[in-house]
């Protein structure tokens, strides 16, 4: 392994890492709005919109970010929809994060007891009120698991962003290595820059759990 090739490339993965996390925590942002907007659709079982929502769920967890992208990227601009390489990746992230977080937001308002809800109702609390006041600080603190389960597994995805000619990690470890040839010290800073972004995401997750879990059992 060639050190000055790793000193060299060092700064264009640095350039690929910035532009992989402003995707995919842009990406991961819109996810948690959408899961947090299906999750109490579903909750309150609201005619019309939980059948689209259930819809949604099942095309975008049943197909891959690959094939999403792919037509977000090439087949709406043949209906006149046009938008950027990054929106694209933002929005296919967003949207298939968005399938993941409702169903684990959901298992979390599922697990909270009904007597919770009908006491929040019977002390003058209206449905609004309930759910986002006494429901869901609950339900979120349950779903922490999944959600930080969820936010890797985004973060991970990025990596098929090089097939719409997006600049990430992985655009910029096979152009080097297409380019010349120096496939070990790409790879391995491939792997290095990978975990600089998930690593800390994992470390912190897990602290949060366990301060989660010591507040709810004491243990």
């Amino acid at each position: 392994m060639d050190i000055n090739i790793l000193r060299e490339y060092i700064p264009l993965y640095k350039e690929a890492l910035l532009l992989t996390m402003k995707i995919g925590w842009q990406g991961i942002l819109m996810s948690l709005i959408i899961g947090l907007m299906g999750s109490a659709i579903l909750h309150f079982k609201v005619p019309v919109l939980k059948t689209i929502i259930g819809i949604y769920i099942e095309i975008f967890r049943n197909t891959p970010l690959l094939v999403q992208l792919f037509f977000i990227y090439f087949a709406l601009p043949k209906v006149g929809i046009r938008i950027t390489a990054e929106t694209c990746g933002v929005l296919g992230l967003g949207l298939l994060g968005g399938a993941y977080m409702i169903e684990t937001f959901r298992s979390g308002l599922e697990a909270i007891p009904v007597i919770q809800t009908e006491s929040a109702l019977s002390l003058g609390m209206n449905e609004y009120q309930t759910l986002w006041h006494v429901i869901m600080p609950q339900a979120i603190s349950i779903s922490v698991p999944g959600l930080l389960a969820n936010v890797i597994f985004l973060l991970k995805e990025t990596s098929v962003f090089s097939t719409i000619s997006l600049m990430d990690l992985m655009f910029t470890a096979k152009d080097l290595i297409g380019m010349y040839a120096k496939t070990i010290e790409c790879l391995f800073l491939l792997v290095v820059f990978y975990l600089i972004m998930l690593l800390p995401v994992s470390i912190i997750g897990a602290i949060v759990e366990r301060r989660l879990r010591y507040g709810q059992f004491g243990d």
